[in-house]
């Protein structure tokens, strides 16, 4: 067999590793969207480096855009196979890929207004709300744990990753030949320490691991300081400077992380009597359906649960459902807090909120995840003094600030731990992914010292395992 690297290959984004199999059939590990890559974003997602029609089967890690995104394209273009994934990234898909569409659709329109001004042909969607609809009905959830066959030859697991509710790990037993080879793709993995969820589980012995490598130079800020952290952004931002404190974050596990966060200051008598809104319908579907799996969250949390109910709601929290309320948030003079998707701020409504309150100094724009170094997010935690949005360019007078606790990725410290339930003699080769090829470079060399074989694939490169 053959695995192919298609997407996150010496980048953090666009996650897709195919694997062939000698038999003929193909079997996708993730289909993410590529983001954040500036001018050649889109020609990247219109080129898939294979036939969409020749995928047999999908193995989906979760639900995040980057890792899914591309599902309803993947079957616009000719797949039909099933999509396995855990209980929740089904549900989570859903309601991600549908507005992924919409965003798409609403963006376009957006775009193509001020492209007809200048005379210039329109932009089309990737896909539209029929074909993620339509994709979702191939999905085919399995629970952590349980082995399952994907097709003849073929068995797959899940363990739990610990990044978002339902993210997984996919263990696979491959048997060619009269051979088992195990492979393992880690997903995204999280933290030991996560505010929400249980730690990543141990998985299978691999003799092949798919590995992501984020955060694989770098330790993060201990968790427990993030709620001193977000208040002391609110009391500078809003009581201080009594400005608009705008924060981009993702709508599946940034967005509940901070409103659990907000919900400890108020348990606390700690959180300013101020506004805070969730401007993104998605970010309510979502959070409606990780409160519905209390048996992921930690048991931290879930001691929490027992005097607070609903630990992701407090006095002052609207979310915000439909265009004209999000346009309004524009008008308000009061200071408030607003957060909004996309996480790396290149698309969704957090890009016309940057847009609109990006030229004040009293307000101030809080990074709280990882940005690709050539999105919006991105340009704006590297300190750039000048950002274009929607095609005009605009001054950054606004504040801009990062919270480096935040991340749902794990550091190194994380990722290392997650490796040693393997024996590494018994590892022939790790593929490092999803990460910067900077951040590889380091992460590899820290790999190799423990004993490991490191690869790094560039893009659209394949070998033989």
């Amino acid at each position: 067999m053959r695995i192919n690297f298609h997407g996150a290959a010496q980048t953090v984004t666009g996650s897709k590793h195919l694997l062939q199999l000698k038999s003929g059939i193909n079997i996708l590990l993730d289909c993410g969207m590529f983001q954040g890559m500036g001018k050649q974003t889109i020609d990247m997602n219109m080129h898939w480096g294979f036939d969409p029609a020749d995928i047999g089967y999908l193995i989906l890690s979760h639900a995040h855009i980057d890792h899914s995104g591309l599902i309803p394209k993947l079957y616009k273009d000719g797949f039909r196979g099933p999509i396995y994934c855990t209980p929740a990234t089904k549900k989570l898909a859903a309601i991600l890929l549908e507005d992924s569409a919409e965003i798409q659709r609403d963006d376009t329109r957006f775009t193509n207004k001020k492209r007809a001004k200048q005379g210039l042909p329109p932009f089309e969607p990737m896909y539209s709300v029929d074909d993620a609809l339509a994709a979702v009905g191939l999905f085919v959830s399995v629970e952590y744990g349980e082995w399952f066959q994907v097709c003849d030859g073929v068995e797959a697991m899940f363990t739990d990753a610990g990044h978002i509710i339902g993210s997984a790990s996919v263990n696979l037993k491959v048997k060619e030949d009269g051979k088992i080879t195990a492979l393992t793709f880690s997903g995204d993995i999280g933290r030991y320490r996560d505010d929400i969820l249980r730690s990543p589980d141990v998985f299978p012995q691999a003799d092949y691991i798919i590995m992501e490598s984020t955060y694989g130079n770098s330790l993060h800020d201990e968790v427990h300081h993030s709620v001193d952290t977000i208040l002391k952004w609110i009391e500078h931002t809003c009581l201080q400077k009594k400005g608009k404190l705008i924060i981009p974050a993702f709508s599946v596990g940034r967005t509940q992380t901070l409103l659990l966060l907000l919900n400890q200051l108020e348990l606390e008598r700690r959180l300013p009597k101020i506004n805070i809104y969730v401007d993104s319908p998605l970010s309510k579907e979502a959070t409606a359906v990780i409160k519905s799996y209390p048996q992921y969250f930690n048991k931290r949390l879930q001691k929490v649960m027992q005097s607070d109910a609903d630990p992701f709601d407090f006095t002052g929290l609207h979310f915000i459902e439909n265009a004209e309320e999000s346009k309004r948030l524009n008008e308000l003079k009061d200071p408030c807090v607003i957060i909004s998707a996309s996480g790396m701020a290149d698309a969704g409504r957090i890009k016309h909120h940057i847009m609109n309150n990006i030229d004040n100094p009293n307000n101030t724009i809080l990074m709280v995840g990882y940005c690709e170094p050539r999105s919006l997010g991105g340009k704006l935690m590297a300190g750039v003094k000048d950002v274009r949005i929607f095609g005009e360019d605009f001054k950054v007078k606004a504040e801009v600030g990062s919270m480096r606790s935040m991340s749902a990725h794990g550091d190194y410290d994380d990722l290392l731990q997650w490796l040693s339930c393997q024996n590494k003699q018994l590892v022939k080769q790790l593929f490092l992914v999803h990460g910067e090829p900077d951040v590889m470079a380091d992460f590899s060399q820290r790999l190799q010292r423990k004993g490991f074989e490191v690869v790094m694939p560039e893009m659209h490169q394949g070998f033989a395992l």
